[in-house]
Formats: C-alpha cells, structure tokens, sequence
C-alpha cells in the first residue's frame, strides 16, 4: 500500500526513464511512479498495452486518463503499486472530496458558483447544503454504488444514520410533522425550514449517481407518507408517523396498476365496507410500486361506491409483493401487490370516503416536483462528465471538444439544464409562499408543464451524452458507466408521477379553465 506523499521516495524523470523494459517497467501517471513489472501480465487490457511506444519509463497521464476514471488509482490492488513521487511535483488530479463544490462549469447550479448570487437561498441555506452533502457524501455515496450493484436494500445502517438528523422528516417537506425535532444537528430550526432545505435535500440525493438506489433510499416514504400526514386521523398520524420518520417501518405509494397508470379514475382495485360499515375489504393488483417489496404500510387508492378512495394499508393476510425487474436496480423495491380480501379498519381512511383525488392530486404536485428536482440536478451529473471527457479524450490527434458539433451538444445540455433550475426556482419560491390547498390548486399545472419540460429535456440530454461517449455509453463499467446507467435509467422519471403527455396536457386544460370569460383577439 502507497504511503502518505510526504515519505514516498522521490525520483527524477530520468530515473524513472531508465526502467523501460518488459522485466523492469516503471510509468508516470499525475507526478506519481508506479513499478508495474509484476503487474504487466495482470493488466485487464494485456502486458502489451504497457509496452505500447511511449508508455515504458514515460508519463503515461494522458494514455491512463483516455481510458480509466481516475477511481482504478485508488483502489487497493493498483494503489499498492505506488512506490515513489517524481522530484520537485505533486500530484494535480484527485478523486471524490467528501463535500466538495465542484469546480467544473455548469456542474453546479448557479447558487452554489463562486462568483453568482441569488434571491432564493440564504446564508442558512448554504451551511445546510454543506452539511447534507459531506453527509450524503460519507455515507450515501458508498452505499448506493454498492447496492445499485447488488441489489439489495439500501443499508439499514445509513438509514438509521438518517433518521439521527432528521432527514426523513425533512424530506416530507415544511409542517407541523417537523415541530420539536432536532434538524441536522441544530443547524437549521423547524420554523426555519423551507422547500429550498427540501430542495437541497433532494438534489444532493441525486449525486450519488445510482437512479435505482435513489428510490430505494426511501422514495416510497416520499410520495407515500404525506397523505398521511395531510389527510389522517390524529390517532393513526400518532401510529404511523413516528415509525416511518425513524425509519424502522417503510411505507409505499400503491397507486398504479396494469389496467391504469396516469388515468386515476381507471383504477380497478376496489374496497367495499363490511355489513357493519366498521372495515373496509379490499381487492386487486397494483404494479411497479416503489419500495413495495420491503414496505410495511401501503397508501392505496381504492375505487368505492361514492368515487374513488385512499386508504392506508397495512402489511398483513391478504397482502402480497412480487419483485418486478426493471432497468433499474432491484435495490428501488419495484413491487407487484395482490390484495385479496384485506380487512383495514375504516379508521385508515385517508380524507374524505370518495374524495380520493383530491388527496392523490395534491400529493402528485409535491412528487412531481421532487422529481423535478431530482432531474435538474442529474443533468449536471452529464454535463460534469461530458465536459471532463470532452476535454481529455483525443480524436484525430485534437481533444474532442475542438469539434464544433461535439460543442454545440454540450450547449444544449447546458442552456436545458440552467433553464430547468430557474424554473424550478421560481416554482419553489411559490410554494413557500402559498398554503397546502393554494399550491394543489395553482401549482398543479406549472408543476406539471415542469416535469414534462424536464424529463424530456433529460432525454435528450442522455442521448447526446451517448454520441460524446461513443462505445463507453453502452458500457456498464469504465470511464461512460454513468452515461450508460443514466441513459438507461431516464426514462423512469419520464413516467413515474405522470407520463410527459398526460402531464403536458393537464397543465394546458389547466390554463384553459382560467381563461376569462371576456377574453377576445
């Protein structure tokens, strides 16, 4: 194992260019020697790639970066291969800083730019951010590529951790579920927090780079909790709430089903009351449930005799799921769910019996919008790795971004990605400032429009990306391993919470209803 920079043996150039011979291979990477001569039979890509021209006893920093992430340096069994710094340098290129403000153009949003300022985000704001993402950082990070890789379950251990600052809870948003808790340590009070805290929560989240492992993370909880605590009884709000927040139960939003996704009124899983009117008995199917897999409670949605129901389920006889594979990871939960005769006490009505779509629409403008900002936040993810690619990748002896057409794809993904955040802002700046029942009835359209715009733009985003990365966007591994799993994986947030179609639609009949009745050419 390499030890610090500060007792590794320096050498000169020249010494380094001494060992230059198959039995005796020495090269240079970032001002860092490495004795390669055990190792040139072991390399993935075959000894003779080391023995290439210019690569024995040379620097080897732009051949090594052409074809491996920076990542390969730090793992153990390449790492111990260090034995030495060249005279007089130190290295320049490093790997991931716990908590660190990314340097690269675009690759944060505007707020977090030296340089930039903004109206929306204050001094709290910006500690905050700090805070979450060395958090996130620690210990999200590990755990997502691990998981997403495996499959399994985010680890217990991490959202256990979670529960400890309160994130859970933060990330319902601003409310009264928030009074008497502790908010990261003190770092911001409960009164104080707003939805750009939420924000900040939900686009940190994103950086861990594993779409699969960022609904696995709880995104149940997210979308299935809040009507709960907007629409339950004081008594079942007592019950359900604090388990769920600390994390020892899971909960679900099981809404769509394979008769139905975006059209709520086809649903076809039903509820009818006992004789006694004490129970509801509920039947059917719902498919690709978020956290569905490992949840304890399930926020339904019901066709009754008056209308359309939610009520909340809990995991009990009758209750079955089924792992769907998607082209995410296992690690989401992606459940299919039989209910077939389940007995719920009619206490776990969630609002008004045949007022369901009002809970559900209110809630889909809060999901939608975390959505939203969980893309703007993942183009930059493309945009970081495009522009580090770009400026390092060699083609026809120039870097690729000396290509006009490679330029204007990466413009694109920028001006689409600025856009989306400034929309964004502006819609959470709203939200701040209108009451629950004002947002579900103003915002469902901005928001909607929103998400559309968005994920559309995410789309073509990841296609450009293919076209820069070529061969290494298809791969799995390797130096476009993001690209391909983000190009893989955007399409989810293109239907999950509303197809783009449906979406862009509702925000025009939206806009169509609010017409005045005098309005003229």
């Amino acid at each position: 194992m390499a030890s610090s920079s500060t007792s590794l043996k320096r050498f000169t150039r020249e010494e380094v260019a001494k060992h230059n011979k198959e039995n005796d291979l020495w090269i240079i990477i970032d001002s860092r020697v490495y004795d390669l001569t055990r190792f040139k039979n072991l390399h993935p890509g075959g000894a003779n790639v080391l023995l290439d021209e210019g690569i024995p006893g040379q620097d080897a920093t732009d051949a090594f970066f052409g074809l491996h992430r920076y990542e390969v340096l730090e793992r153990p069994q390449y790492k111990r291969l260090q034995i030495g710094l060249i005279e007089g340098e130190e290295p320049q290129i490093h790997g991931r800083i716990n908590g660190a403000i990314s340097k690269v153009p675009y690759a944060e949003p505007t707020w977090l730019t030296d340089g930039y300022h903004s109206p929306y985000y204050t001094e709290n704001h910006r500690r905050f951010q700090r805070a979450i993402r060395e958090f996130f950082d620690e210990y999200l990070y590990p755990d997502a590529q691990a998981r997403e890789a495996d499959g399994k379950r985010p680890s217990q251990s991490v959202i256990d951790k979670m529960a400890d600052l309160n994130i859970h809870a933060m990330r319902m948003g601003p409310g009264k579920h928030l009074k008497g808790l502790t908010l990261m340590n003190g770092l911001v009070k409960p009164e104080e927090f707003d939805y750009f805290h939420e924000l900040i929560i939900s686009q940190e989240i994103v950086r861990c780079g594993a779409r699969g492992y960022g609904d696995g993370i709880l995104g149940g909880c997210v979308i299935g909790l809040p009507p709960v605590l907007n629409f339950g009884s004081q008594e079942l709000k007592a019950k359900i709430v604090p388990e769920v927040l600390s994390g020892k139960k899971f909960i679900c939003l099981a809404i769509s089903e394979a008769h139905a996704g975006s059209d709520v009124f086809g649903l076809q899983t039903t509820a009818t009351k006992t004789e006694d009117g004490k129970h509801w008995i509920i039947n059917g199917t719902k498919k690709w449930i978020t956290n569905g897999t490992f949840a304890d409670y399930f926020t339904v949605g019901c066709k009754t005799e008056d209308g359309f129901t939610v009520i909340l389920v809990e995991r009990g006889e009758g209750v079955e799921t089924k792992p769907i594979k998607t082209a995410y990871s296992p690690t989401a939960g992606t459940a299919y769910i039989t209910f077939d005769q389940v007995k719920v006490p009619v206490e776990n009505t969630l609002g008004p019996e045949g007022g369901g779509i009002f809970v559900i629409l209110s809630n889909f403008n809060h999901e939608r919008w975390v959505m939203c900002c969980a893309v703007a936040r993942s183009q930059r993810l493309v945009i970081e790795e495009c522009l580090k690619w770009t400026n390092q990748r060699k083609a026809f002896g120039k870097p690729l971004n000396s290509q006009p057409v490679v330029r204007a794809k990466i413009a694109g993904m920028i001006s689409r990605a600025e856009s989306i955040q400034a929309w964004l802002e502006n819609i959470t700046h709203q939200m701040n400032n209108m009451s629950y029942k004002e947002q579900a009835t103003k915002l469902a359209g901005p928001i909607a429009f929103l998400k559309s715009y968005s994920t559309r733009s995410a789309q073509e985003t990841a296609a450009d990306a293919v076209q820069i990365f070529g061969g290494r966007a298809i791969t799995q591994s390797g130096m476009g391993r993001f690209i391909e799993h983000y190009h893989r994986t955007i399409p989810f947030d293109a239907l999950l919470g509303g197809a783009e179609d449906v979406l862009a639609d509702l925000g025009v009949r939206q806009a169509m209803r609010s017409i005045p009745k005098n309005a003229r050419l």
